[in-house]
C-alpha cells in the first residue's frame, strides 16, 4: 500500500465529530446524574452513527440527554459496578458485566474492529489513558483483566461494544482510587514523543465545521512508512472533551487492510467539533507488532459566523 495512505470514515477520510454533553460542569459527571436518551441517538456509535455537525451545536439540551459516553445505561444495556483495586499499587483484577433490560447478563456480542469489547480508562484530568481488551467468561458474562493503578484520582471506565442484535453502544462508570490526587493541567500540544517516535498533528479544529487534520509519524528523523493494521485499520483514535470527558470512539472505515499491508507516514482525517473548547486526542498506532499511543491537546475555536 502506498505511503501516506488515508484512513476513510463515512466514505471519505476519518471523520471525528467531537460529541459533548452540554452544560455539565463537573470534571467527571457522577453516574447518578447523567442520563441518556433511548431514542434517536446516533452519536458515539461505530458504523453509520455520527453527530450532525453544526446542527448538533445548536441543540444543547438534546445532546446533553442523548450522550452515550457518560451514561451507565442506554438502549436497555447497563454497565454493572466496576470491581477494581481501591488503592494505588495494588495488583488485582478489573471486572464488570453488561446487563440487558431484563437484568440478564449479556454474553453474545458482535465482533467490531477485531474485538468484542473495547475498554477505555482515563483519569478525570485526561491522564492515565488506557485502551485495552478484557477477556469474557462465557459462563458468567464477566469481563476481566489484570489491573493496577499507578496514580490516585477519579477515573472513568468506558465500555464500547456492539450487542449481537443491536447497534454500537458506549456506556461508562466512574471509579475512585484512593491516595493523594495531583491533577495535571493540560496545555495545547500538537507534537508528542512516544517510544522513540515523533508524532505530529497539523491543522486546526473549528467548532461547527469540518477541519482537515494530518498526523505524521517519524522515527530518528525519518518518516515511518511501516504502519501496520491495528484493530482493522491503520490507526485508532479516541477523542475526549476536557471538562466532562465526553467520549467519541472512532476507527477507520472503508476497505479493511489486509495482512502485510503497510501505510504512513501520514494519516489524514477530518474533525468536526460541535462546540469551542479543549479536546484531548489519543492515537493508537502499530509498528513492528507493537502498539504505541500518542496524545495531543487541541483547542477548537468558534467558527466564522460573518
Amino acid at each position: 500500500m502506498r505511503t501516506g495512505a488515508r484512513l476513510a470514515l463515512y466514505g471519505a477520510g476519518l471523520v471525528v465529530a467531537f460529541a459533548g454533553a452540554f452544560g455539565i460542569a463537573a470534571a467527571v459527571a457522577p453516574d447518578d446524574i447523567v442520563t441518556a436518551s433511548e431514542e434517536g441517538n446516533e452519536m458515539n456509535q461505530h458504523g453509520d452513527g455520527h453527530a450532525t455537525g453544526p446542527e448538533s451545536a445548536e441543540s444543547a439540551p438534546e445532546l446533553a440527554a442523548a450522550l452515550k459516553g457518560l451514561a451507565i445505561s442506554i438502549d436497555g444495556y447497563v454497565l454493572s459496578p466496576v470491581e477494581a483495586p481501591a488503592v494505588v499499587g495494588e495488583a488485582e483484577e478489573l471486572s464488570f458485566r453488561i446487563e440487558d433490560a431484563a437484568g440478564d447478563t449479556v454474553t453474545d456480542y458482535t465482533t467490531s474492529h477485531d474485538k468484542q469489547l473495547h475498554l477505555i480508562v482515563v483519569r478525570s484530568d485526561g491522564t492515565g489513558f488506557r485502551h485495552v481488551h478484557p477477556e469474557l467468561d462465557d459462563s458468567t458474562g464477566t469481563w476481566s483483566l489484570p489491573w493496577e493503578w499507578t496514580d490516585a484520582g477519579t477515573y472513568r471506565v468506558f465500555a464500547d461494544f456492539t450487542p449481537a442484535d443491536g447497534e454500537g453502544i458506549t456506556i461508562s462508570r466512574t471509579v475512585q482510587v484512593a491516595g493523594d490526587f495531583a491533577p495535571v493541567a493540560s496545555e495545547p500540544s500538537q507534537v508528542d514523543e512516544v517510544d522513540g517516535f515523533t508524532v505530529s498533528l497539523e491543522g486546526a479544529v473549528v467548532a461547527g465545521s469540518a477541519s482537515e487534520l494530518t498526523i505524521s509519524i517519524s522515527r530518528d528523523g525519518e518518516p515511518v512508512t511501516a504502519l501496520e493494521p491495528y484493530l482493522g485499520a491503520f490507526g485508532h483514535l479516541v477523542a475526549l472533551r476536557e471538562g466532562d470527558l465526553a467520549f467519541l470512539h472512532v476507527h477507520a472505515e472503508g476497505d479493511e487492510p489486509q495482512a502485510g499491508d503497510t501505510a504512513g507516514p501520514e494519516i489524514t482525517f477530518f474533525a468536526e467539533a460541535p462546540t469551542a473548547g479543549r479536546y484531548l486526542l489519543y492515537l493508537d498506532f502499530q509498528v513492528d507488532g507493537e502498539v504505541h499511543t500518542a496524545s495531543f491537546v487541541v483547542d477548537a475555536e468558534h467558527g466564522d459566523h460573518s
